[in-house]
């Protein structure tokens, strides 16, 4: 231990990027790394704390998530938004999103539509990412990771529509935690089968042919194209205890 005190005690210097192109040479403490490591700790503590408080509002949803760059013209985003508009309707559970454009924005558009509560879960970004302008209510995040359990967190269903790497990480996220039971195996839902078939095609080599998965894991999640299926699956699921 009394090795590696010096280690710790060396002045570190981080270099910030100016956007002239100049570099700042900023010297960190030991001492002002233990301070900054606290400082995170009550953040994260907060933000949780803020997140939970905000999601006992909202007991019953239905968590949105697809590509931020798809257009309203696209047959993804219209799609999206008639299902989160039916939805709202026949169910009256909340729809929650991440608060931006795309597949998000279509869904919060169909709740509004509906006079649902349509909820976003923003974050907050460098080049700030524009919360659409359907939201009942919204909270915003400054670590990726507790955004992500708010997503995740106690809903009823969650829908997947075609994306990008952030799509299919909170995808594969989500039926991990389904998988070792570390959430209900609530109903989640991939829309557009020419997208998820290449998922499910994975999911079955990871089973048959490399057993990293066991028989029956690639049937934690569906593979639908027809909204009146994704609405029977919905009705049929039964409420989450928690």
């Amino acid at each position: 231990m009394h090795a590696q005190k010096p280690m710790f005690q060396k002045i570190w210097k981080k270099k910030i990027a100016k956007s002239e192109g100049r570099l700042t040479d900023h010297e960190l403490t030991y001492r002002e790394i233990r301070e900054g490591d606290q400082k995170r700790l009550v953040t994260i503590y907060d933000e949780f704390k803020h997140t939970f408080r905000f999601l006992k509002n909202y007991p019953r949803s239905v968590s949105f998530f697809g590509s931020a760059r798809f257009p309203e013209n696209h047959p993804c985003y219209e799609q999206a938004r008639s299902l989160a508009r039916r939805i709202v309707a026949e169910t009256g559970y909340t729809i929650v999103t991440g608060g931006g454009p795309g597949i998000m924005e279509a869904a919060n558009r169909g709740a509004y539509e509906a006079g649902g509560k349509s909820i976003g879960m923003n974050i907050i970004l460098p080049h700030e990412q524009k919360m659409n302008e359907y939201l009942t209510a919204h909270i915003r995040f400054y670590y990726f990771f507790i955004r992500k359990v708010a997503l995740s967190f106690s809903a009823e269903v969650y829908i997947f529509f075609p994306g990008g790497f952030g799509t299919l990480d909170e995808f594969f996220e989500l039926v991990t935690l389904s998988q070792t039971r570390k959430i209900p195996r609530v109903p989640i839902i991939c829309v557009g089968k020419n997208y998820w078939k290449h998922v499910d095609a994975l999911a079955n080599v990871l089973r048959d042919e490399y057993r990293t998965i066991s028989p029956g894991d690639e049937r934690l999640f569906h593979i639908v194209d027809d909204e009146e299926e994704v609405i029977r699956i919905i009705k049929s699921s039964p409420l989450r205890k928690e």
